[in-house]
């Protein structure tokens, strides 16, 4: 006698065909599907903007000394998951590769971050053009809203000066180009209130809240030097002590990034049109 759980060959196969066909429409799956460009084939960029993702997000990151504990790659590595969720929240929305690169000090006269190895920097004047041209190559693709943000304070301005000048060049077509203010600085302002609260101090670089923000994302330690973790002193990098970095802390203070992002974005797109 057959187990009464048991199924023949063909329906075993048509139920998992139907188990991964619900599962591909199911919102886990869709949070979960890659909304970066770079993941997609010009024909799935092209039919995705006919289905109504047509705001481009375009996020810059840095390549930037984080002191002993924290690779280089901090903002950009938090930039690619950050712009992911607020794509997904968007839901009309699909990112271009994070900016690798921002201003962060003078390379000849090794300023700021360009006293410590591994620090790359590029001139406002070359992050606005980079800016610029792929927000023209997104506009080229289709895409009538494109926003831009940055995860490091430098270069939020040149942003700001982008967004005006494509606005002004390309609103007559129907297509904006907006900055993204509140993904650096209101967020900041949010997880320092917070923080506060707790009794803590974010550390302006490096510190707490950074830290806390790259183990949320970093599960398999590859970022992250624990055993390198100590409070800021002359030389090291970090102002600010992360000792008490949790990746707990870490998903509160990046939700502030994500929700006041989608809320600035929602309110220009419903401004624009």
């Amino acid at each position: 006698m057959a187990n009464r759980f048991s199924f023949p060959g063909s329906a075993k196969r048509d139920l998992t065909a139907l188990l991964l066909l619900a599962f591909l429409a199911s919102p886990l799956c869709a949070q979960t599907r890659s909304l970066h460009v770079e993941d997609l084939t010009w024909t799935e960029v092209r039919d995705a903007i006919a289905a109504g993702k047509t705001t481009a997000i375009y996020y810059a990151g840095s390549t930037e000394q984080n002191g002993p504990h924290m690779a280089l790659g901090k903002h950009s590595f938090i930039a690619r998951q950050v712009a992911q969720r607020i794509a997904a929240a968007l839901d009309n929305a699909l990112v271009y590769p994070i900016m690798p690169f921002a201003p962060t000090g003078d390379p000849l006269n090794m300023t700021d971050h360009m006293r410590f190895p591994g620090s790359i920097s590029v001139s406002e004047e070359t992050f606005a053009s980079v800016a610029r041209d792929v927000s023209l190559s997104a506009i080229a693709a289709g895409f009538r809203n494109i926003v831009l943000m940055g995860d490091h304070g430098g270069g939020q301005e040149a942003l700001a000066r982008v967004a005006r000048e494509l606005t002004s060049q390309w609103r007559a077509e129907g297509v904006h180009v907006h900055y993204i203010p509140d993904l650096y600085y209101k967020s900041n302002d949010l997880a320092s209130a917070y923080l506060a609260r707790q009794g803590m101090q974010p550390g302006s670089h490096a510190g707490l809240s950074d830290t806390a923000e790259l183990m949320a994302l970093d599960p398999q330690g590859r970022w992250i030097r624990r055993d390198r973790l100590a409070a800021g002193t002359a030389g090291s990098g970090v102002d600010g002590d992360p000792r008490q970095a949790s990746a707990e802390l870490g998903e509160r203070l990046i939700g502030f990034k994500v929700d006041s992002s989608v809320a600035q974005i929602r309110g220009l797109l419903s401004q624009a049109h």
